[in-house]
């Protein structure tokens, strides 16, 4: 079954020009696009009218485009235009990630807003990566994460761009949700969900509601001084973090790293079967 889910809120020229920049990414790159969907703000559930768009896909090379000696380059990025990003990853490198504990791959994953894609292939891939994710790495991510925005654009507090504090409550909500569920490696992507589900204090609850209100229609915030409530829940997530998740763990095991492989070959050879060629040589 082929995928596509776009709301009806999202502007359709802008849409029909990402349509447009993944044709030229599959017939430019000669690739296999077995998934492409929209990333940041729109995904996430806090979009303001002047969001830019940003399209994110896997990219699969063709079975014979493997056999060369030279490395070929593991992301294709397009130029922006005006305020359309689009850029993407190859499988390999989408897998290793994973493995590693990024969790961006699982959130593109689950992205409710997709532009093509292949069923077979998410569902494949999401439930391979629920099981080969790492929860303390995907933890350590959404603390390294969280602390460099709270870094880069809190400063001391008293002029914060009002934008940029969804940034930092996404990882220390996604913290708190892991934090309260032992057996679960993968949070919610969908803010406002993830928001109720981590069953954050009161007081932070109408402060959030707000933020999003005025972010919903609003073309610029501005900046403002941290509001106490995001701050002291930000700080405690973080804090809480770093006791647990903030030391380095033991990498993918080998069965994984054999089933990362098993998954990459069987994608490729389904690919190059639904797409009438044949395989120059034998995968396995």
């Amino acid at each position: 079954m082929t995928l596509r889910h776009i709301p009806v809120e999202m502007d359709g020229e802008k849409v029909a020009l990402i349509d447009a920049m993944l044709d030229r990414v599959v017939a430019e790159h000669r690739v296999f696009l077995p998934l492409a969907i929209e990333s940041g703000s729109r995904a996430w559930g806090f979009a303001s009218p002047d969001s830019d768009y940003d399209c994110r896909f896997v990219y699969v090379r063709r079975a014979v485009d493997h056999i060369t000696p030279w490395a070929s380059r593991d992301v294709i990025e397009l130029p922006f235009e005006g305020d359309l990003d689009a850029n993407g990853w190859d499988l390999r490198k989408a897998l290793q990630l994973l493995l590693k504990g990024n969790a961006v791959i699982v959130e593109w994953l689950c992205s409710p807003v997709v532009y093509r894609g292949e069923a077979w292939f998410r569902d494949a891939f999401l439930a391979f990566a629920r099981e080969a994710a790492s929860r303390e790495a995907v933890c350590r991510h959404y603390l390294h994460l969280g602390e460099r925005q709270r870094r880069v654009y809190f400063g001391d507090g008293t002029s914060v761009p009002q934008k940029k504090i969804f940034y930092a409550l996404r990882p220390a909500a996604a913290l708190r949700w892991l934090r309260m569920r032992p057996a679960e490696a993968v949070a919610p992507m969908n803010f406002p969900t993830l928001m109720e589900e981590c069953d954050p204090p009161g007081e932070l609850r109408a402060e959030v509601a707000g933020l999003m209100e005025r972010k919903a229609i609003t073309h610029e915030l501005g900046s403002a001084p941290l509001p106490l409530a995001v701050a002291s829940f930000i700080d405690s997530e973080f804090e809480l973090a770093r006791g647990v998740f903030e030391a380095g763990a033991a990498g993918a095991s080998q069965e994984m790293i054999l089933r990362a492989e098993q998954f990459y070959r069987g994608v490729v050879e389904r690919l190059e079967r639904e797409s009438g060629t044949t395989l120059p040589f034998r995968l396995d």
